[in-house]
């Protein structure tokens, strides 16, 4: 899985709730659709290019990796 096309997804999502006034909804928001509509192994294959410092992460995104990690890190198989 492309790592790189991930963060661009991530980023496009991000930039949807970027607009809301509330960054604390706009945070769980990009979470929650993360949550909702990514299969596991790219939420996977995010977080490992999360963890290893891959650039290009927004930073609405990283608060909602960071935040929300418990809720996005798929149950073990």
């Amino acid at each position: 899985m492309d790592q790189h096309h991930l963060i661009e997804m991530a980023n496009q999502i991000g930039g949807f709730f970027e607009s809301m006034p509330d960054r604390e909804e706009a945070t769980a928001g990009v979470a929650d659709h993360i949550r909702r509509f990514w299969e596991p192994r790219m939420r996977r294959a995010l977080y490992a290019a999360f963890d290893t410092g891959t650039p290009g992460i927004s930073e609405i995104v990283s608060n909602a990796l960071t935040k929300y990690r418990e809720q996005l890190t798929p149950v073990a198989a």
